[in-house]
């Protein structure tokens, strides 16, 4: 043991720390000092102000000047844990939840007193708001008409609780038949019919917003479609301009026409015609049409926002040369790259009036060729709604703040990744590309062991700063756009959406144009491996099941590898290995080269979506670390739309759901890529349930040869329930025993034969298990032709292996392949005797897997196994 007491012991203890933080060298006298004194005088030299209107808070310097690298703050964590749990802690520690809402400025909305009283409820704490009743709104706004002697043309009912019942009871379009404008953002209109009933009598209706109703999640797009069908008059529907859009939709925009003044009193000529401000931005317009938006009717305008919409019907040229008309517009906002082309230099050169564009000086523009600018992008600042529990308000507004490191020592690196929150201090510390200040976790020992580890962040000056100046540090530091980092920083910004939009409709197009030929089945060509002379055959292996259950005359083990004719093990057998331990090349081993196509969960993905593009057995999927972009597109699309959000991030090459998250919530899915290479994948939201909760199935394939393909599928597979009943309750989305089902290494697992499954299964859903059973084997096989097909150098004749294939059954009873496991543990298959489900339905001796493994795969046996 080491007790730190000089700089030299400091040095030499923290020394990887030291350098991995990037701390200088003539800040670690300073640093220790204040470590071994627990010395936090931030306060001394900051101050924190309220920024964006109350709901951020920015660091700033109070003292006359810091010198670059001239002094080093210690900044303490406030809170730290393993995310899956985090929201019990929340609802364990009251005191928690008071200091993170007023750390993350979203305290003032609750009544944080509740807290004080409540242990293991503060998930309930919610937005402390009076409801005003509907029906005295419409009361309160046709008695307010009568004494104007007018129609009521404007309705707004948001937030209100609305649900299908009341809103039919409300009779509104008998009462109010001329209605203009109608809001019924925030309620909890769930059915279609209670919409287009309500809603269907409105001729006149020009705007309509139903934005955060459920309706939207289950049919959103149904229920569009069915509301311009119905009103021909609709401009604007749930903040989006329809195709019908007209000068009332840009009057809207423009400040003009609203719950103030729902329609002119006059018809004018030309009613834009004193607008010189426009805000399009997030409208999804894909025609800008000119015979609406043109330079007659607008012939002031002087600043214009597009940001935000497709414009997919309008050619750059086109746009640019309308745009070109507006000889007075000085100020333009738009994606780059994005509807005007991806050049902003072409932009300023098209268009020689502007003076910025995206808030950046055109004439700088051209001096310096920028292609892409952005000024100062807008934060994505914590938004609730009414009723929201305080607890999950702060398990997102969390990810503004949230940095993560991984214990570590000599032996291994820890598994699940530690995520914290700076103090007041660290947590105001926002965000530049050019920043003043750098930080950095670090884990101070003083007895020099990791087991006496104090977790700080360290902060210091690395410009010089003036008092009255920001200060500030990179959200991504060392990360460049080669890490795709535009993209990353919409965790904490609102990038523009056009770009992740057009990235994602080029995927997808590419994906649905993928067609895959089946190759020609070849005849088997493989020949048992057992020599002539009857000799039994040498097995090396550390598996223990096959130690304890291979134990045919044909098969003898052996501890010297050299000297097997077969090396069954779970090491990566590479040609490292095979040096190491003495292996030949006539030797056959349970591994296939560049077997990595399919058991590593990006390959597998990139090894399907190659050969099948979008296969009804596969989820969609994006490799983090290469398609982040598309992600973003796919996302924003199904929230567009109204569809589900879930997405689930896997390890690209971690089992037993090791760092794996459900989320339907975009800053963390980007955020997770801070603890290493991961897929994301969209969730199976509705999969098939027995008795209420959530499973999934373990098959075990054998593969014989890649070229031809000899693949066979044991009549052994098993089932694994999660422990929970199923939901999608966002509060459930961190309970392992509700949406996992591996319980071998945590929870309790509860094993049912799976004959007794099947039987059960079938009587509950009315589904012959038997035709699920045979898309299951159309579903395995297309796999393994996959890597057949597009990776030929997988084939060796001395490779033989066996491979976990996890299946989940979705609602409508078709497979999905979730993946593919290398060795995989077979406990359950040599622990339990089974009833073949398919076949013989004779009895299945758990004692039996492992011979029955081994003579299919060497000696070209078929026993309890069928090929594919």
């Amino acid at each position: 043991m080491v007790i730190i007491k000089e700089l030299k012991d400091f040095v030499d203890v923290h020394g990887v720390l030291l350098a991995a933080s990037g701390v200088p060298p003539v800040l670690y006298q300073q640093l220790f000092e204040k470590l071994s004194s627990e010395t936090f005088d931030g306060g001394s030299f900051f101050q924190i102000e309220l920024c964006e209107n109350g709901k951020q808070k920015r660091l700033v310097l109070s003292c006359d000047t810091l010198l670059k690298d001239s002094q080093i703050f210690l900044v303490d964590h406030a809170w730290s844990f393993r995310l899956p749990d985090a929201r019990n802690q929340l609802q364990e520690i009251p005191e928690l939840v008071k200091r993170m809402a007023t750390l993350m400025c979203v305290a003032d909305e609750f009544d944080l007193e509740a807290c004080e009283n409540v242990t293991g409820e503060c998930g309930q704490v919610s937005i402390n708001e009076a409801k005003e009743n509907p029906q005295d709104i419409i009361d309160r706004e046709l008695c307010k008409a009568r004494e104007e002697d007018r129609d009521v043309l404007w309705l707004e009912l948001e937030d209100l609780q609305i649900d299908d019942e009341m809103l039919c009871s409300l009779d509104l379009s008998s009462k109010l038949p001329n209605l203009v404008g109608l809001n019924l953002w925030g309620n909890k209109l769930e059915t279609i019919e209670s919409v287009t009933q309500t809603v269907g009598g409105f001729n006149q209706l020009r705007a309509l917003w139903l934005n955060e109703n459920p309706v939207l999640k289950h049919c959103g797009t149904a229920l569009r479609n069915i509301l311009l069908d119905l009103l021909p008059q609709l401009e604007i529907y749930n903040s989006q301009f329809t195709h019908n859009y007209s000068q009332w939709a840009l009057g809207f925009c423009a400040g003009i026409y609203g719950a103030e003044k729902p329609v002119a009193k006059e018809q004018r000529v030309c009613p834009l015609k004193d607008v010189t401000e426009l805000d399009l931005s997030n409208r999804s317009i894909h025609n800008l049409s000119n015979k609406v938006f043109n330079p007659l009717e607008l012939p002031l305008l002087t600043s214009l926002n597009l940001r935000g919409n497709l414009l997919d019907q309008n050619s750059a040229e086109n746009l640019l040369e309308l745009l070109h008309g507006f000889i007075n517009l000085q100020s333009l906002e738009v994606d780059i790259p994005g509807p005007l082309g991806s050049s902003a230099v072409k932009i300023a050169e098209t268009l020689p009036n502007l003076s910025s564009i995206n808030g950046v000086s055109a004439s700088k523009i051209l001096e310096e060729e920028k292609v892409i600018v952005e000024s100062n992008l807008e934060p994505r600042l914590p938004e609730w709604s009414n009723g929201e529990p305080l607890i999950d308000l702060i398990l997102r507004a969390m990810w503004i703040y949230l940095m993560t490191y991984r214990l570590a020592d000599e032996e291994k690196l820890d598994e699940t990744p530690v995520w914290y929150m700076m103090d007041e201090l660290g947590s105001a510390l926002r965000h530049s590309d050019v920043p003043n200040f750098k930080i950095a976790p670090f884990l101070f020992m003083p007895d020099g062991k990791i087991t006496s580890a104090i977790s700080y962040s360290v902060m210091w000056p690395n410009n010089d700063v003036h008092k009255g100046e920001e200060c500030t540090r990179d959200y991504l530091p060392g990360i460049g756009e080669d890490k795709q980092r535009s993209s990353r920083l919409t965790s904490w910004f609102h990038t523009p959406e056009y770009y992740f939009i057009q990235m994602h409709d080029q995927y997808y197009h590419k994906l649905h144009s993928t067609a895959f030929r089946h190759p020609v089945r070849r005849d088997s060509q493989t020949q048992s491996i057992r020599p002539n002379d009857g000799r039994s055959l040498l097995v090396y292996t550390d598996n223990v099941q096959v130690e304890e259950f291979l134990n045919r005359p044909e098969f003898v083990l052996t501890d010297d590898a050299k000297k097997a004719d077969v090396v069954w093990t779970g090491m990566q057998i590479d040609e490292e290995f095979k040096k190491i331990a003495g292996l030949k090349d006539h030797q056959y081993v349970n591994q296939f080269p560049f077997e990595a196509c399919i058991v590593m969960k990006h390959h597998l993905a990139q090894t399907i979506q190659q050969a099948h593009g979008d296969p009804q057995w596969f989820q969609i999927t994006y490799n983090l670390e290469t398609q982040l972009s598309e992600l973003i597109g796919d996302y924003l699309v199904r929230d567009k739309e109204g569809q589900n959000n879930l997405w689930i991030l896997k390890p690209w090459n971690m089992a037993r759901t090791i760092d794996t998250t459900v989320t339907g919530y975009l800053p963390t899915i980007i955020r997770l890529m801070e603890t290493g290479p991961k897929i994301c994948q969209k969730y199976i939201e509705n999969p098939a349930l027995f008795k209420g909760r959530k499973f999934d199935l373990r098959y075990i394939v054998l593969l014989r040869s890649v070229q031809p393909l000899e693949i066979f599928l044991s009549d052994i597979f098993w089932v694994r329930l999660a422990n929970n009943q199923y939901t999608l309750k966002e509060s459930s989305l961190s309970d392992y025993e509700t949406h996992f089902t591996v319980m071998n290494y945590r929870g309790q697992l509860n094993h049912i034969n799976t004959d007794e499954f099947v039987f059960e299964f079938e009587h509950e859903h009315n589904e012959r298990w038997v035709g699920i059973h045979e898309k299951v084997r159309v579903m395995i096989r297309a796999v393994f032709e996959s890597a057949s097909a597009l990776h030929p150098e997988m084939h060796c004749p001395t490779a033989r292996a066996i491979y976990g294939v996890d299946v989940m059954i979705d609602s409508e009873f078709q497979p999905k392949l979730l993946e593919v496991t290398y060795c995989p543990d077979c406990t359950r298959a040599c622990k339990y005797d089974v009833k073949a489900v398919v076949g013989s339905g004779e009895i299945i001796k758990g004692s039996e897997f492992f011979n029955d493994i081994f003579g299919c795969l060497f000696l070209n046996e078929s026993r309890h196994v069928s090929q594919l």
